[in-house]
């Protein structure tokens, strides 16, 4: 019999995948035994099908029956991303070559590992004991401490104190028992109901508990009471509003804590013994005795416990107390020998002097325990001997020192001990100053300047003795305070002890509020330019910061010195050609304004500004002569200058020279041809009374100059005057529509229809010009008046509502809905929500004065008042306002107080002030005569109305 087995009991051969002439390929699973083998690869793949296609006689398909890819056909994304290597060596096969370069790659690593590891561990070994000695466990940061448990002895072990209630349990358990709730009877809260119950049944006294009567119970509902603290509800929130917001106290928008107030009420809820209840000092005494038993040499323990005690008024138990914490904490803590000295003291300060003693053994390098035995001494002498005693010990003390020199009386006596105590403390600047301020007082500057030049020596790099040298020379006279600035600079610099800019600011404000005004400016004319680069285009900005900041300061001085340097700088820069005016016309004088201003326009010729200033400062000074002289020069340096033209005609008019006036107007509109020009030619002519010379320069200006609204306005105004109303409304309507944003055209119209009693046109204009600004508060005012006025209140009210809901933030809106709109009872809530729609506006802060105005609260009403005045000093109806004010409930120096400042305010704005100003009539009139004017006006408008 053979011994070959079966076809089925063969082996299969290598490679041999089942089913591979059907395409087929090898696979294995996790239930394989071994490792898995690998499937044939794709050349093998074809060998075996070309091999099985020859044994058939037929062509040599591809693997699965599909055609051969060509090779620029192939679209694998392995093989179109070059540094896509997923897969490259999937299929690769290895060979007994690549099995040996293994092999040793691999040894090589392992003797290298080898050469490295004892370095490794060296390392990792020094890592570890870093961590560790930084980063100690708890038990290696006790060890210590347990070693020497070894000695405790068993009675310390007894003596130990119990633990505290580390759990709390005891507190949850006392606030449990606080916090529990128990059920209400019902009896209770009937009783609550029926307390407050109205009842209009018939009592035994014959009389009904109508509105406000008397109860079944005795109880009374008070409506007036109820009316009254809704009224103080309402002004509370009022207030409040109007202190929310930004930072600014004086318009009234404050924060809501008032540091000073918040520290004042802290301090009235200081404890006091009869207000401290026993079981609230027992839990505390007990609390801080379990502190000093558990560590008794805790000195802020026992100054607590003591403390407590005096509090309790057991004034005994307290010196008990801190006597023992003497004995035990003395020489740690000089508190607790102050706190003993302090409960001792009385009468002679025996027991103090005692204590202090005692204190001075356990602790003699004390400053404040010697300061504190001084002040218990009652005699000078005896103070005199203790702070002897002290410089025995504290010998480089400054504190003592200054406390000796302060007990002298006698000159002589203070300049040795200054002597004394600047050899012992050479560093110290303040002992050097005070020394040489009392020898240039008792003897000669030379020798205070010997005392500065020691100073100096032993501090170089303080900054303070070269300033006191500086001063010493401006208050003598003898020296040159510009030059020691100079070398105090150049030292300082070679020390690297220069300030900073900011910090020589500072030091210039102190030279200057102590009167040292040279010096101040040598030390602005030095160091301004400090730190910054000459090329530095934020250098100007920078010093006009600075010069602000000591103007808010009230430091001018230094703010001129500021600007001096600034300007040899920046020679030609308008900007601080004018704040430094500015600062001179606030804060200087005439000679030095005028001198300023001369130096202005020689630096800056083509600035119309600076000019004009110039020419005014010399008008108000009753200069004529030299104003005019100003404004010749101005000319021949700006020939075409508008503003300069105008300027020269107000100089003439307001002198009553109209010859001159018109002439000088007549040149501008021929040198200088703007509409600006002929408005004022216009109003001018208008104001000497000549309307036909105003109207025919009108209707040449018009040609011109179509697009000015103003000349429109002028041209309908002046047939107003003569009664040719045909001819003033075509003015307008052709204004109107030359000028279609011109919302004073629209107004003045409407106004027109209205006094002709055409009140339907005058809405249909307001529409009209509501169509080209749809924003505008004025053409919404004027047409919520325009219905007022014609006693259409409801229609009225619609067109409130739409303009409050188109322009919510406007107050000229919500004053008018509040005084004329709203009933008496509902204008503070208004106002309350008026504020919180718009905040900051004056207009709106006049109507809320003068809503407590009408309730009788007159200090509350002036305070309003200010506020919209400091809000915008520039209006004139808030001026007005105030004046009427105080004109019925203030006082005369108030009120010519009040109109100095708007004198000196002038303002310009405001809707009746404007009316007035703006009258041909009134042109000549100041602000004072102006304010009156509008103060009567105001006066009969409000009695025209009843309110």
């Amino acid at each position: 019999m053979s011994g070959r087995k079966d076809f089925l009991s063969q082996p299969a051969p290598e490679n041999y995948v089942a089913g591979l002439g059907r395409g087929a390929t090898g696979f294995t699973t996790r239930s394989d035994l071994g490792p898995a083998r690998e499937g044939p690869s794709e050349d093998q793949i074809k060998e075996a099908l070309a091999k099985r296609a020859a044994q058939l006689g037929a062509a040599p398909p591809t693997a699965y029956g599909a055609t051969e890819k060509k090779e620029e056909d192939d679209d694998d994304d392995r093989f179109q991303d070059p540094e896509n290597e997923t897969g490259l060596f999937a299929n690769g096969q290895f060979d007994r070559d690549d099995d040996e370069a293994d092999r040793i790659y691999q040894d090589i690593d392992e003797r290298m590992e080898k050469r490295r590891k004892s370095r490794r561990e060296a390392r990792e070994a020094q890592e570890r004991a870093d961590y560790e000695a930084n980063n100690p466990k708890i038990q290696q940061q006790f060890a210590d401490l347990k070693r020497s448990l070894a000695s405790v002895s068993e009675e310390d072990w007894a003596n130990l104190p119990e633990a505290g209630d580390l759990t709390r349990k005891n507190k949850r358990t006392k606030t449990e028992a606080r916090n529990r709730f128990y059920a209400v009877p019902d009896s209770v809260i009937a009783g609550a109901r029926d307390s407050t119950q109205m009842d209009t049944s018939v009592v035994d006294d014959g009389s009904t508990n109508g509105a406000g009567g008397d109860a079944m119970d005795g109880t009374m509902t008070n409506f007036a009471d109820i009316g009254a603290a809704r009224d103080k509800v309402l002004q509370v929130r009022l207030d409040q509003a109007a202190q929310s917001g930004g930072a600014d106290s004086t318009s009234g928008i404050a924060t809501n804590i008032d540091p000073k107030g918040y520290l004042t009420s802290l301090s009235k809820s200081e404890l006091k013994a009869g207000e401290v209840e026993v079981g609230d000092i027992n839990r505390v005494r007990a609390l801080l005795e379990s502190v000093i038993k558990t560590n008794s040499r805790h000195a802020p323990g026992y100054l607590a416990l003591s403390r407590l005690e005096e509090l309790a008024g057991k004034i005994v138990a307290a010196r008990n107390v801190i006597a023992k914490g003497c004995e035990i904490c003395g020489s740690q803590s000089e508190d607790i020998w102050l706190e003993a000295i302090r409960l001792s003291s009385g009468g002679d300060n025996h027991n103090g002097k005692v204590i202090a003693a005692n204190a001075l053994k356990a602790q003699p390098q004390s400053t404040r325990l010697w300061i504190q035995a001084m002040e218990l001494e009652n005699t000078i002498p005896g103070k005199k001997r203790v702070m002897r005693k002290a410089a025995d010990f504290l010998s480089k003390s400054v504190v003592i020192w200054k406390e000796m020199i302060k007990l002298e009386d006698s000159e002589q006596d203070a300049k040795l001990l200054l002597a004394k105590a600047t050899e012992e403390i050479p560093l110290s600047v303040e002992l050097w100053l005070a020394y040489a301020r009392l020898v240039a007082q008792t003897e000669t500057p030379e020798n205070a300047q010997k005392v500065l030049n020691k100073a100096r020596l032993a501090n170089p790099s303080s900054h303070l003795v070269w300033i006191a040298a500086s001063r010493l020379a401006e208050e003598t006279g003898k020296g040159n305070p510009e030059q020691i600035i100079r070398r105090a600079i150049q030292s300082l610099a070679r020390e690297n002890a220069m300030l900073k800019r900011e910090e020589w600011v500072q030091e210039a404000e102190k030279c200057e509020t102590e009167g040292a005004i040279k010096t101040a400016a040598c030390l602005i004319r030095e160091t301004l330019g400090y730190g910054l680069d000459d090329d530095d285009d934020d250098r100007k900005n920078i010093w006009m910061e600075d010069a602000q900041g000591s103007i808010s300061r009230d430091r001018y001085e230094t703010a001129r010195a500021i600007y001096a340097y600034a300007l040899r700088v920046y020679f030609t820069s308008r900007k601080l050609w004018r704040a430094a005016v500015d600062l001179e016309k606030a804060h200087g004088t005439p000679e030095a304004l005028f001198q300023l201003m001369e130096k202005s326009v020689e630096a800056v010729p083509n600035d119309e500004d600076l000019w004009m200033m110039y020419a005014r400062e010399k008008w108000r000074t009753n200069e004529l002569d030299e104003a005019r002289k100003i404004l010749g020069r101005a000319f021949n340096q700006n020939p075409e200058s508008e503003s300069i033209y105008l300027s020269a005609f107000q100089l003439e008019a307001d002198n009553h020279q109209i010859s001159a006036a018109r002439e000088l107007l007549r040149t501008a509109r021929q040198e200088a041809s703007t509409d600006r020009v002929w408005y004022k030619s216009v109003a001018f002519e208008r104001q000497q009374g000549d309307n036909e010379a105003a109207l025919d320069l009108c209707q040449q200006a018009l040609n011109t100059f179509p697009s000015c609204w103003k000349l429109h306005a002028l041209k309908g105004q002046i047939y107003t005057s003569k009664g040719q109303i045909p001819q003033a409304r075509e003015a307008y309507n052709v204004g109107t529509r030359a000028c279609p944003a011109a919302v004073p055209l629209f107004i003045l119209l409407s106004r027109l229809e209205e006094a002709s009693g055409v009140v339907v046109k005058a809405r249909s204009v307001l529409e009209r010009g509501l169509m080209s600004s749809p924003k505008s508060v004025e053409l919404r005012l004027e047409a919520i008046r325009v219905e007022r006025r014609a006693g259409n209140i409801p229609q009225a009210k619609v067109l409130m509502a739409k303009a409050l809901q188109a322009l919510p933030s406007s107050g000229l809106l919500w004053s008018e809905s509040i005084w004329h709109l709203e009933p008496r009872t509902q204008r503070k809530p208004r106002s309350l929500e008026a504020i919180k729609k718009c905040d900051n506006d004056p207009t709106l802060f006049v109507t809320v004065a003068r809503v407590f105005w009408n309730e009788r609260k007159l200090d509350k009403a002036a305070n309003w008042f200010e506020k919209a005045i400091v809000l915008d000093a520039d209006l004139g109806d808030t001026w007005a306002w105030y004046v009427k004010f105080l004109m019925q409930h203030g006082t005369e120096e108030k009120r010519r107080e009040v109109v100095e400042k708007c004198v000196a305010n002038e303002p310009r704005h405001g809707e009746v002030w404007q009316r007035v100003r703006k009258e041909p009539a009134n042109k000549a009139l100041g602000t004072e005569e102006v304010l009156k004017r509008v103060v009567r006006l105001l006066d009969e408008e409000e009695k025209g109305r009843g309110g």
